[in-house]
This record gives structure tokens, C-alpha cells and sequence, in this order.
């Protein structure tokens, strides 16, 4: 059952602020001799190549704006170095009252977005150990119970088992859904994925902005959605000695 809205100490994030949040996470976890970070290791940091989905060009006005309505929210804070350098770091543990490697899966759901569990599992353990699968399940279910991951594929399927973070706005979950549903459909009837013309929703009001971040997360979804599905079929193939 999912926990009452009452009870969350969170709110919904855009795009933005969960990759500005998974960066800290991440180099809190991964490179800690460098933590807080400063304005300029964040933007370095979010737009990164490796390890990130879609690939960002933030700049430090960007990233600074974000950090100031991340902070309005709780889910950072501001440090000082020396008295001179401004440093920031996440609050993520009591934000949103985690563990330390539930921290991780959620980090690696931010910064990549909807992704298989095998995948979640092999890059979730650059920050905290998950020695299998079933240990990555266990936490998975454990944050599904507080909303903050969810399942994208039907009940019952095994593999290939697609799951995402919970803290999208709700327009741009309900597409995520839409998105992932319509492609199982598809799959189900004929073994490609729909395309994306089939599942587009109409635009959400009231600003160009707002339109454009939902289509590119619609567009990152079907790539994950269609990839996985290629690699169903090529397990499946492999099976039968195709």
C-alpha cells in the first residue's frame, strides 16, 4: 500500500533539480575527498558523458538556480569552506528517509532515469554494494512502499523488469506510465515497440517549457523501453537456438 501523502517528507522534482541532486549523491558516495561540491564541480558534474541520461549542458547559473529552489524545498543545504568558497550538499537521508544504499538506487534512478533492475544493480554498486539481484529487490520493494520507486512493466513479467524513481511531477509520471504501458502492448502483439507518435500525449500547459522537458523524458522512455525489449527478444531468441 502506498504511503498517505500526509506522511512524505519530499516533493515532486523536475528534471533539473533530480540531476543536480543525483550528482551530489553520487561524488558524496564515490568521490567523498571532494565533498560538498562547489557551484562549478556540480555543473562539471551534471553534464558529464558517462553515467548520465540524457547527457545535460548546464551552466553555473543554471546549476545555481536550482540549488536555491532545491534549498527552498530542504533537499539541500549551503556550506562554507574556509570562510571563502561556497560549498553545497544534499539532505537526501532525512529528505527523504532513506538508507544508505537505498540512497544509491535512487541516485543512480535520477541521474539515468527508467532502467532495467539487472542494469540498476550493475550501476548502483559504483556507490554501494549489492553482492545480487535479490538483494537489489529487497530494497526496491522496501521503496515502492514509500512511492519512491516504481514498477513500469506488467505484474508477473521476470525479465528485463523496468523501474523507475517516484519523484516526478505527476504529468510527467502519468506520461512515463502511458509510455511504458503502450510499449508493452505493443510488444505483447507483435514484438516491436509502439512508436512514439502512438503514445504521445498532448502537450501540457501552460508554457514551451514545461511541453518541451515532457518530450524529451516521452523520448528517453521509448529508447530505454525499446532497448529492453530488444534485448527480451535476443535472450528469447537464444533460448529457442534461433
Amino acid at each position: 500500500m502506498s504511503s498517505p501523502v500526509a506522511e512524505r517528507t519530499w516533493v515532486p522534482l523536475s528534471p533539473r533539480e533530480r540531476r543536480v541532486l543525483g550528482v551530489l549523491v553520487e561524488k558524496a558516495k564515490t568521490t567523498p575527498e571532494y565533498y560538498p561540491l562547489t557551484i562549478a564541480a556540480i555543473v562539471t558534474g551534471c553534464n558529464q558523458k558517462s553515467n548520465r541520461d540524457p547527457v545535460t549542458d548546464y551552466d553555473a547559473d543554471d546549476v545555481e538556480d536550482i540549488l536555491q529552489d532545491l534549498r527552498h524545498k530542504g533537499a539541500v543545504i549551503m556550506v562554507e569552506a574556509g570562510g571563502r568558497v561556497v560549498r553545497w550538499k544534499h539532505t537526501l537521508y532525512d529528505w527523504l528517509k532513506v538508507s544508505k544504499v537505498e540512497l544509491a538506487v535512487i541516485a543512480e534512478l535520477l541521474l539515468r532515469g527508467p532502467q532495467t533492475e539487472g542494469d540498476l544493480r550493475s550501476r548502483a554498486s559504483r556507490m554501494e554494494p549489492f553482492p545480487d539481484l535479490p538483494a537489489l529487490q529487497t530494497v526496491l520493494e522496501a521503496l515502492a512502499t514509500r512511492d519512491l520507486v516504481i514498477n513500469l512493466s506488467p505484474p508477473g513479467q521476470k525479465r528485463g523488469v523496468m523501474v523507475t524513481h517516484g519523484l516526478y511531477p505527476p504529468q510527467e509520471l502519468e506520461k512515463v506510465r502511458t509510455a511504458f504501458a503502450q510499449a508493452a502492448i505493443a510488444g505483447d502483439e507483435d514484438e516491436r515497440p509502439v512508436r512514439l507518435s502512438a503514445v504521445r500525449s498532448e502537450p501540457s500547459p501552460p508554457a514551451w517549457v514545461a511541453e518541451t522537458t515532457a518530450l524529451r523524458a516521452e523520448i528517453d522512455v521509448l529508447r530505454k523501453t525499446i532497448e529492453a525489449l530488444a534485448a527480451e527478444v535476443r535472450d528469447l531468441k537464444t533460448e529457442l537456438g534461433a
